[in-house]
């Protein structure tokens, strides 16, 4: 099974996340499948790639919290209710 989840990187006290297909069985910090998008929380700015992560989710990608309540600021959940 498939899940979007966080992927921590940058240096200590100054993390940025990035947005990851990875297998459930995968460590955080393991081999993703496809980068999908990132996150930092300390400026507030997120970068999705809309196109891939539909792909994700229609194929059965189940999005963590976290990645399920970015997904839903950037009303990516309006997008695929309306198609």
């Amino acid at each position: 099974m498939v899940k979007l989840r966080l992927k921590r990187c940058g240096r200590k006290q100054r993390a940025i996340y990035q947005i990851v297909a990875i297998d459930v069985r995968s460590r955080r910090e393991g081999r993703d499948l496809r980068k999908v998008g990132f996150y930092d929380p300390i400026k507030n700015q997120t970068y999705l790639n809309v196109p891939v992560i539909l792909y994700f989710l229609e194929k059965g990608a189940q999005p963590t919290r976290t990645v399920h309540d970015i997904l839903r600021k950037a009303e990516l959940f309006k997008e695929r209710t309306s198609s």
